[in-house]
């Protein structure tokens, strides 16, 4: 958990103060089958998410954002800090990149049906997508996906999660 709290500070300290952030929120479906999971796992349930995308860095377009997720079946539940970029105006694309710290097994891919999924670090790779919409002003709407592996770094196999949501954005 330190290291998600220098993560987020170092995030926070880059960000330009003079841009407003904005406060996101959503619910996701936890631990979805896909191609980039390779999980082994059953994790259940859904996760709620919320979470602060702060001002753009510079006149990069940047945004660094930090969030949390519980998951309400009691299986893996994270934080997460890193960078994002909006692309478009009404509709758009926003992918973004950062580093996630959960609590769940940080083993190594050994048993594949104990039933939870072995990520083999604490410390987790997060690249995200999300298309979204902007609904007002200050209000817009995200389709999102979120993954989390360790990519091969700790151990020859990749275990990871995906989870598959809806958040909203509210501009401060």
């Amino acid at each position: 958990m330190r290291i998600l709290i220098l993560i987020a500070g170092s995030v926070a300290a880059l960000s330009t103060p003079a841009q407003a952030g904005e406060l996101f929120g959503g619910v996701y479906k936890h631990a979805v089958d896909t191609p980039l999971s390779l999980s082994g796992g059953d994790e259940k349930g859904v996760d709620l998410q919320l979470g602060y995308r702060f001002g753009g860095i510079g006149r990069t377009g940047l945004q660094p954002y930090a969030f949390g997720a519980v998951n309400n079946a009691g299986d893996t539940t994270y934080a997460a800090a890193g960078i994002s970029y909006r692309w478009g105006r009404d509709i758009y694309l926003r992918p973004g990149i950062g580093l996630a710290v959960h609590n769940g097994s940080k083993d190594e891919f050994e048993r594949p049906d104990n039933g939870e999924i072995e990520f083999g670090s604490r410390v987790l790779f997060e690249p995200e997508l999300s298309l979204g919409y902007q609904a007002s002003d200050r209000l817009s709407v995200e389709a999102s996906w979120v993954h989390m592996s360790q990519g091969t770094l700790f151990s020859g196999q990749n275990p990871g999660i995906d989870n598959i949501g809806v958040r909203l954005n509210w501009r401060l």
